[in-house]
């Protein structure tokens, strides 16, 4: 399993503006080269994860983009699911109907238990946890 390309960028771009500080905005092309994220993408990146309420826009000369909440409030499992939607390690953990086997798939607990995990960790991790662990200045 692994979450898209797009999802990376955006977890990049989140962390990116959390390290700049409480209400700080920046251009979005200044995050796409200091990421290395192609423009044209995180353009794309940004409308999503402003949909999702986890970034704000603004235009103009003091524009740019800031995050819509504080670090402390803004999962990892947000911001990736509000690229990709929700994580899903087999159809069959999304609807019990969805294998052949039904009930007697030895698989699906498996499958169940993995997917839980993995979003019971996404969910408790904050933004902030990796700004207090990295603490290297951020151009602005």
């Amino acid at each position: 399993m692994q979450i898209t390309r797009q999802a990376d960028y955006a977890v990049r771009a989140v962390l990116y503006l959390a390290k700049l500080g409480p209400e700080r905005r920046a251009a979005t092309s200044q995050i796409a080269q200091e990421q290395q994220i192609p423009p044209s993408f995180l353009a794309k990146i940004v409308s999503q994860l402003s949909v999702a309420g986890l970034l704000q826009t603004s235009r103009g000369a003091r524009g740019g983009v800031s995050l819509a909440r504080t670090p402390d409030q803004i999962s990892l499992l947000e911001v990736v699911e509000a690229i990709d939607g929700p994580i899903l390690l087999n159809e069959c953990v999304a609807a019990n109907g969805a294998c052949t086997f039904g009930d007697d798939c030895p698989m699906r607990p498996v499958w169940c238990d993995a997917q839980a995990e993995l979003v019971e960790r996404l969910k408790e991790t904050f933004f902030s946890q990796f700004i207090q662990l990295n603490t290297a200045p951020v151009a602005a």
